[in-house]
């Protein structure tokens, strides 16, 4: 019979425990800070160098030092800690494709989704991410993989009609929604999963 108690004591601060576990999740899900920005191009010209680079203080450049649309996309891709899964019709800006080399560099697991017709265009960055070593997979569809999104540690989505061109960033008029909303986030998740499976090498019928 005692040993029976201790076995029904022990249920219940089992049980006690799994309670108080999903409260200490739901209190922490609910005590995130809510993430919600809009950015809209074309950006002014200004200096990514401090925040690529130093990440700290200026450089001795004329451009501006300002912040700025472009400034602000960096530091969020920079505040990239595990992972970085991009999924992007058109890439060919220096600056961006440097700041994804360097979260490469850091250890950062970054995975890469482009269009098959536009990664192999003049000034496309794809060839420099997969020689720095970042895996990079492709549709082989005369269809456009015309997706422009990128999900930062699974938690933060970056999305809306911005390609990641110098003429995108600096010329036309683009926007970029940035949001932790997870109702949003999982979704592109689930897509990145679904393209990054389908898009397997192994799996191409050249």
């Amino acid at each position: 019979s005692t040993r029976i108690l201790k076995l029904v004591g022990i249920f219940i601060l089992s049980a006690l425990g799994l309670e108080l576990m999903a409260v200490l999740l739901r209190y922490n899900r609910k005590k995130r800070t809510k993430l919600q920005e809009v950015l809209f191009f074309p950006s002014r010209v200004t200096c990514v160098y401090p925040s690529l680079y130093v990440e700290s203080g200026k450089c001795g450049c004329k451009r501006s030092h300002a912040d700025s649309s472009i400034m602000r996309l960096i530091r969020h891709l920079l505040s990239t800690r595990q992972s970085l899964d991009l999924c992007l019709f058109s890439f060919t800006d220096t600056e961006l494709s440097s700041t994804v080399v360097l979260l490469h560099q850091r250890g950062v697991r970054v995975r890469v989704i482009a269009d098959s017709n536009y990664m192999a265009l003049n000034g496309s960055k794809i060839g420099i991410l997969r020689k720095a070593g970042i895996p990079v997979r492709h549709d082989q569809s005369r269809a456009y993989m015309h997706h422009k999104f990128a999900v930062i540690d699974k938690t933060v989505l970056l999305t809306g009609s911005l390609n990641w061109t110098s003429q995108a960033l600096l010329e036309n008029r683009e926007n970029l929604l940035i949001t932790n909303d997870e109702a949003l986030v999982k979704p592109f998740l689930d897509q990145f999963e679904e393209l990054w499976e389908e898009y397997d090498p192994t799996k191409y019928n050249f």
